[in-house]
This record gives structure tokens, C-alpha cells and sequence, in this order.
């Protein structure tokens, strides 16, 4: 059965084909865990509940971290210091990338993020720009699966935006 994002794309199956491809040479460069980090701080800056919902599960399901923490403050869940100033990225560019300067980037190289890193992160952010807008524009839900799939701390930290499909 498809999701509802899969749905919404079913009059534009090259726009979804090519959001695919995109997504998928952006995550070919990245450590997983990093792109579902600065993944999920994009999404939950967008306010996309079906996104953070989403990398949160993988977050947690795949990769055994603490998804309630992480999205209620990642700067105090006892990530290392490379983690959290690339989420902190991910949600600067959201919020204003214009605003982007030489002292920010200056901060990561000091870390060790290498240009390479830093751009992988802005692609994945500016990625889950379009496609956590395209579905919120569409009045796209998550799918009614993920109410299950997380207690209720997790939800009240992930659902940031539309609520669940058949819970409102």
C-alpha cells in the first residue's frame, strides 16, 4: 500500500523519480547517522511532522538512538560537539541561510568538518526544504501508522506541524 507522500506525488511521478535520485546522491556521501541527524533537525525546524516522524523512527529503529531526546534538545542529549553544531547548521539553513557566514563555517573546519561535509549538510537540509514543504503545501498527513509506532513523549516531540493521519 502506498504512503500518503507516495500519493501525493502520483500526478508527478518524474518530479517524485527525480526527488529519489536527488535524495539518494545526497545521502551516498553521508555517514547515515549523520544525515538522519541534520535530517531530523531540518525537519523539525520546518515543522514537517511526517519528516520528523519519519528520521525519527529511523533514528531510533535503525540506529538505537534516543529520538525523544534528540528532538526535544539535541544540544543536551549527549551528542559530540561535530553532531550537534551540524544539526545547528541544519536548522540555520533553514531559518536563514543568507544569514550564513565565514565565522559559522569558520566554527566547523575549527571542529574538523571538512567543505565537503559542510556541503553534504546543506544539501540535505536545503532537500528536506522542498520536499517537507511540498508535502505540508499539498495538506499531505503522516500516514496513520506512525501513532503506533512511538509512545507518547516521542509524538508530542515529533509531531511539530499536521497532525497524524486520522488523530485530529
Amino acid at each position: 500500500m502506498p504512503t500518503n507522500y507516495e500519493r501525493a506525488f502520483e500526478d508527478r511521478p518524474e518530479v517524485y523519480a527525480a526527488w529519489q535520485q536527488l535524495n539518494g546522491a545526497i545521502k551516498a556521501r553521508m555517514e547515515p547517522r549523520r544525515y538522519e541527524l541534520v535530517t531530523l533537525a531540518a525537519a523539525r525546524r520546518l515543522r514537517s511532522s511526517y519528516c520528523s516522524l519519519a528520521h525519527g523512527k529511523v533514528l531510533r529503529d535503525q540506529l538505537g538512538e534516543p529520538v525523544g531526546e534528540l528532538a526535544r534538545d539535541f544540544r543536551s542529549a549527549g551528542l559530540d560537539p561535530v553532531d550537534v553544531a551540524l544539526m545547528q547548521l541544519a536548522e540555520h539553513v533553514v531559518d536563514d541561510a543568507p544569514s550564513i557566514g565565514y565565522a559559522d563555517l569558520r566554527v566547523l573546519h575549527d571542529l574538523g568538518v571538512s567543505r565537503e561535509e559542510i556541503m553534504d549538510v546543506v544539501l540535505a537540509a536545503t532537500a528536506r526544504c522542498f520536499f517537507s514543504k511540498t508535502l505540508d503545501a499539498l495538506g499531505v498527513l503522516p500516514d496513520a501508522s506512525y501513532a503506533d509506532d512511538f509512545d507518547a513523549e516521542e509524538l508530542e516531540v515529533l509531531v511539530v506541524g499536521r497532525p497524524i493521519e486520522g488523530t485530529d
